[in-house]
């Protein structure tokens, strides 16, 4: 925050409602608001961390590659619970870059090359405390180190597939594609890197 929007905000009380697989917590404070008036909220807000994503491309082949996997919120908002998506994962305290570069390997089997960050971004800052970092990296055939998967022992069971750029792009038209850090990487693909 500015030292102006701290200002705005007083009375913090802070209680941990669960702290299984992140953080869940429930926050009591005051707000200034723009007419001069305070208001007293309450928000819950969770986090497990910061993470990051990158999208493998081979723009000689015009080919990309996504994981699918099982997600149990998609599954109990309706959807089928497995997701396309970019591969990704929480920093721990690592370097964003040096992140996705493993985790690249762990879930495609794939040595990224020139990996460029391209932006971070709030998931959802109205509850979630995450920032993601993403990343486009390129590959080719001869970068192929594993055969991917994600770890088994971390509970990884990661389908990896290879598709045309194209296909992939159309995959968020016709809502294939659902996760957002991957809407995110595919549009960003489609200005520069397929552009």
């Amino acid at each position: 925050m500015t030292q102006t929007d701290k200002g705005r905000i007083a009375d913090l009380d802070r209680q941990v409602l669960s702290q299984e697989w992140g953080v869940l917590a429930r926050t009591r404070f005051r707000y200034l608001r723009r007419d001069g008036t305070w208001r007293e909220l309450t928000r819950e807000t969770y986090g497990r961390g910061d993470g990051a994503t990158v999208l493998p491309c081979d723009p000689a082949r015009g080919m990309v590659i996504l994981i699918r996997q099982f997600r149990l919120p998609a599954l109990r908002d309706g959807a089928d619970g497995f997701l396309w998506e970019a591969p990704a994962g929480l920093l721990d305290e690592a370097d964003p870059a040096a992140r996705v570069a493993m985790e690249a390997e762990e879930e495609t089997g794939l040595r990224l090359r020139d990996v460029q960050k391209i932006c971070e971004a709030y998931s959802s800052p109205g509850s979630f405390l995450e920032k993601m970092h993403f990343f486009i990296g390129l590959y080719g055939e001869a970068d192929r180190i594993g055969p991917g998967g994600g770890l088994a022992e971390e509970g990884e069971d990661i389908e990896v597939v290879e598709m045309p750029f194209a296909r992939a792009f159309a995959m968020i038209a016709s809502g294939e594609i659902q996760d957002a850090k991957t809407i995110i990487l595919l549009q960003h693909a489609k200005l520069t890197t397929f552009a």
